[in-house]
């Protein structure tokens, strides 16, 4: 069964690893990216949807997806190491976009104890091959992010959750909105209503936004 909604603990955790992922991609491009090297080629990432008949471990038996890129590669060794190293044997292939499912893995975070699923797996035994994965991710399109939860918040609201608030863009940087006061929320997330409307609304966020607003 594929869980499509995540805990507010295990948003808001995911929100907080973001914010750190960049100071990871820093240190990657100062030193050791995990076998990354200055000058490999990142091909294009395919938007093909994974099946949703997927289930955690199928890709790592399987042929690798056509169009495979770097960030692919680098994002499955990673899953790999976090079912292998990182305590977490149900951690969810990455989707053939490259990007990881955050809902399932939102799931897991939620479980009590267990928030290193967002931060490299236990003792950060993993962090290298997430640093390897942020060096290579490709470049998104800031106001294409923007418009994409624009959408979404505009259906969350659409769908009773009316104090969902809008995205901003701060120095070219989409902004999530989400809860107006994320500190203390406002919004229940583990009520029906709301995971109603997210599941309506999911298709409106961009692969590898689900998870943030």
């Amino acid at each position: 069964m594929i869980l499509t909604t995540t805990s507010r603990t295990a948003r808001r955790s995911r929100l907080a690893v973001l914010v750190l992922l960049p100071v990871l991609a820093l240190t990657a491009a100062c030193g050791d990216a995990g076998g990354v090297r200055e000058g490999d080629a990142v091909a294009s990432v395919p938007e093909t949807p994974a099946p949703s008949g997927a289930t955690a471990g199928s890709s790592a038996s399987a042929a690798p997806p056509a169009g495979k890129s770097a960030f692919y590669d680098a994002q499955l060794k990673y899953v790999r190491c976090m079912r292998a190293k990182g305590g977490y044997e149900d951690y969810p292939d990455p989707k053939l976009s490259g990007h990881l499912d955050w809902d399932r893995i939102g799931a897991i975070a939620s479980r009590p104890g267990q928030q290193e699923a967002y931060k490299g797996g236990k003792d950060g035994v993993c962090v290298p091959e997430l640093r390897a994965v942020m060096a290579v991710e490709p470049r998104r399109d800031q106001q294409r992010d923007y418009e994409s939860m624009l959408a979404h918040a505009a259906c969350m609201r659409d769908n009773g959750v009316s104090r969902f608030t809008n995205p901003t863009m701060s120095d070219g940087n989409a902004q999530p909105g989400g809860d107006p006061n994320p500190a203390s929320p406002v919004i229940d997330q583990d009520s029906p209503a709301y995971k109603k409307a997210r599941e309506t609304c999911r298709t409106k966020l961009l692969d590898g936004l689900d998870g943030l607003q």
